[in-house]
């Protein structure tokens, strides 16, 4: 299927020299591109971040520090933020 797309000059000019480089057609260089994108996509999109705050008995001990305020300063000083 054909389509246009406007890139940057700069993205452009890249691409275009990368693809000669390679010895490819732009077309091939930016169809790698996007299957690559797409691939990683659907491998990230089946994750889920696992369930940590909550123990047996609510908070675990590091994250039961009360107020907001409060538990942002320990993820601040854990390097969090």
């Amino acid at each position: 299927m054909k389509t246009t797309i406007e890139l940057a000059d700069s993205l452009f000019l890249e691409t275009r020299s990368a693809a000669a480089d390679d010895g490819v057609t732009m077309r091939a260089l930016v169809e790698e591109g996007l299957r690559h994108v797409l691939a990683r996509r659907r491998t990230h999109a089946s994750w889920r971040l696992p369930e940590a705050a909550f123990g047996e008995g609510g908070l675990n001990a590091p994250l039961d520090v009360g107020a907001w305020s409060r538990l942002h300063a320990v993820v601040v000083l854990a390097g969090g933020a």
